[in-house]
């Protein structure tokens, strides 16, 4: 076990569930999960905070089951991933006139030109979240990945700006903070994954990341090594639930239940003569329902998602098999049988499952591979990032926290079932300094004196 490295925690704070995540590298560079816990989530919709009370009492459920998980751990501070329908992101552009040319460019002049960015205007009521630098300009040259150490008159780049709603900021904030956890970071939910399920030839070859959560389907689209695009989709898993519900006339806990034992994203691979008995209400009768009908309404609310998707891809002129790595799709809601052949049809690019498995260490139990937490793995590595650029202090943690064996695999584990076999893919080196290009200060321009106080 390497002592050395700092203990990170992740939290997911999701529409459906709230994950809380402690991990650490080991001496191979790999995860090695110290402490899992996750609960539902009450006060969550799209997304967004809406009642704090109940996020609150999720957060301490989520909290109480990581530490049962492993009782030698202690969790301070946490980095949370931000989604939600508020979130957009606009192109701008920025350039300085340096001042001391007769030196080559340094970290300093382009810390300053990222600031600058924060002054952009946007509608009253939004907040800055993150400004992403894509390629840079010195003079004449154009497209350079990293300017420091060029020489020249002029700097400048084209930079990917993501703002959000000061409230629906604020809301997680107030939840963090008064379940007794100290916000290290705000990460946007769709970057984290990213980095989760991404390899580096993934990110050269260019690769739309689509994570379909409970709430919101995330969007980061990558080409040529730059992040082109994010959105947030205000459709998921709970929307095609409630489709469920409504067009079966069942309970929601049941629509959710039939969705993943028996659903399918394509009908015409559903059993025409297979039909489900659900228990009736109060003394009625049971009902049947035809698994061909649940395939047709999911079919129909995946196919509208997965249109969004190729919208926002037209939208930056990379649908049309500009995309060399095709479509990644990560998330619970990318668990659905024929997902891959859906999304492949509606998009018109190669599609496959992306699962968070080449960042972890061996060993551990399946749970934790599963896409359901790509978020908040990634929100782990974001914070390694910022660990090894020394971009935030971090408390070593030099005690010998070791993994439980709870979140050991074991031997006689049942045998996954083939849907799931078959998503399996195999393990490939990560991105190299994935979050190095995406900047995130974003902590300190939320913490208002009146969140201080709390």
């Amino acid at each position: 076990m390497n002592n050395e490295q700092p203990i990170i925690v992740g939290l997911d704070i999701g529409t459906t569930k709230i994950a809380v995540i402690a991990g650490r590298k080991n001496e191979f560079g790999k995860l090695e999960i110290l402490g899992f816990g996750r609960s539902n989530s009450n006060g969550v919709k799209h997304g967004q905070v809406l009642n704090i009370d109940e996020t609150i009492k999720a957060i301490r459920t989520a909290l109480e089951n990581c530490y049962a998980s492993n009782p030698s751990l202690e969790v301070n501070e946490v980095y949370v991933g931000i989604a939600g329908h508020h979130i957009k992101s606009l192109q701008t552009r920025g350039d300085i006139v340096r001042r001391d040319t007769e030196n080559e460019i340094s970290q300093l002049e382009i810390d300053q030109l990222i600031a600058d960015q924060y002054k952009t205007y946007i509608p009253a009521g939004d907040q800055i979240i993150d400004v992403i630098p894509q390629e840079f300009t010195v003079d004449n040259f154009q497209n350079i990945p990293d300017p420091i150490g060029y020489g020249g008159v002029k700097v400048g780049a084209n930079f990917h700006i993501i703002t959000g709603d000061k409230n629906a900021i604020r809301n997680i904030n107030r939840s963090v903070e008064r379940s007794g956890l100290i916000t290290k970071d705000l990460v946007l939910q769709p970057l984290a994954s990213s980095s989760a399920v991404m390899a580096q030839e993934d990110l050269e070859a260019g690769v739309a990341i689509v994570d379909i959560g409970g709430g919101t389907t995330d969007l980061a689209v990558f080409y040529e090594g730059i992040l082109k695009h994010t959105a947030v989709i205000p459709f998921a898993g709970e929307n095609i639930t409630n489709d469920i519900k409504t067009g079966l006339g069942v309970l929601k806990a049941q629509a959710e239940q039939m969705k993943v034992q028996f659903g399918s994203a394509l009908a015409n691979e559903a059993k025409t003569n297979a039909y489900i008995t659900i228990p009736g209400l109060r003394g009625m009768p049971p009902k049947e329902i035809s698994v061909k009908n649940l395939a047709n309404i999911i079919q129909a609310r995946m196919s509208e998602i997965l249109d969004f998707v190729t919208y926002h891809l037209k939208q930056v002129g990379l649908d049309n098999k500009m995309l060399n790595g095709g479509i990644i799709l990560t998330g619970g809601g990318s668990q659905l049988k024929h997902l891959i052949q859906l999304a492949e049809y509606v998009t018109g690019l190669n599609c496959r499952i992306g699962l968070p498995t080449e960042h972890l260490a061996a060993g551990h139990i399946e749970e934790l591979a599963k896409p359901t937490y790509a978020t908040c793995l990634g929100l782990i590595l974001k914070g390694y990032d910022d660990y090894e650029h020394n971009r935030k202090q971090f408390q070593k943690d030099y005690r010998k926290v070791v993994v439980p064996e709870t979140l050991k695999t074991i031997k006689e584990e049942e045998e996954q079932e083939p849907e799931v076999a078959e998503i399996q893919r195999p393990r490939r080196g990560g991105v190299n300094n994935f979050w190095g290009k995406f900047k995130n200060s974003l902590i300190e321009i939320f913490k208002e004196e009146e969140d201080r106080q709390l």
